[in-house]
């Protein structure tokens, strides 16, 4: 039976452009200047856009274009909040309302993955315990303010990665060969051109400017894996799981590169 799935995608028209002013950022490679928590963006605008979203990159705002609420933003403008600005209420719920988002945004990324191992006929084994822990985990996110600001997110998120490492344990098994396990590795700038890394565990492994360049990537667990500036070109991901967007947007590629379904090609990749 085919799964329904949530749909996770952020839809800016129905926020309030919470990610520009509920997180803080640092001036650095990723960011043109220091912004605190709770205070908005100088380039968000009166209709809670940003001004200069097709051009982050060169503004240097590249820290903008690897983010991504995974719909977590509507759900608290529109569900959590029902759909009061936060400019046009009293300060306190504006405060609130920027203390809940990172726990939704959390949430929602949990139920990203969740998501994608349903979507993964390997891990049928455990599908029915992973349907439990999605809904779950959705009916967590439309929980009051004090109910979400009470919510211990750490114990939840080791309660789902114990089926998501489940779910990698089944799927990385049906790839055949000997499994490399390169969880949490620091491979920051290694060499890696042309590598065998099929059903490979890159849980959390710094891959910072690594150079990935026609390696072998099928069927290899992504999940947490920093990719800022690796060099993809030429990869092949077919099969790759639990690889997120904004993962895929900080590194670099090609047309060349094969990718899994569950993620686009990004604009500023390489012809």
């Amino acid at each position: 039976m085919q799964e329904q799935l949530i749909d996770l995608s952020g839809d800016c028209a129905r926020c309030f452009g919470l990610c520009c002013v509920a997180l803080p950022f640092t001036a650095s490679a990723d960011f043109a200047r220091d912004k605190p928590a709770g205070t908005p963006c100088p380039n968000l605008q009166d209709d809670h856009r940003c001004g200069i979203h097709a051009k982050l990159r060169v503004e240097d705002y590249t820290g903008c274009t690897v983010y991504d609420c995974f719909g977590a933003g509507q759900k608290v403008s529109q569900v959590t909040f029902g759909g009061r600005d936060w400019r046009a209420g009293p300060r306190e719920d504006a405060r609130r309302m920027f203390d809940v988002f990172p726990v939704v945004r959390q949430l929602h990324e949990l139920l990203w993955y969740l998501n994608e191992a349903l979507t993964l006929p390997a891990a049928r084994p455990v599908h029915a315990d992973l349907r439990r822990l999605l809904e779950r985990t959705d009916a967590l996110t439309r929980g009051t303010t004090d109910e979400l600001a009470a919510l211990d997110v750490p114990a939840h998120r080791q309660e789902v990665n114990v089926l998501l490492l489940r779910t990698s344990e089944l799927v990385r098994a049906g790839m055949g060969g000997k499994k490399k396990n390169r969880r949490g590795a620091d491979l920051m700038g290694a060499r890696l051109k042309g590598a065998d890394l099929r059903g490979a565990s890159l849980r959390g492994a710094y891959l910072i400017a690594a150079d990935l360049t026609g390696a072998d990537l099928r069927g290899a667990d992504l999940i947490g894996a920093d990719l800022r500036d690796a060099d993809l070109t030429g990869a092949d991901l077919t099969g790759a799981f639990f690889l997120t967007q904004p993962q895929l947007n900080a590194a670099r590629g090609s047309a060349g590169t094969r990718l899994p379904d569950s993620v686009t090609r990004p604009g500023h990749w390489t012809a």
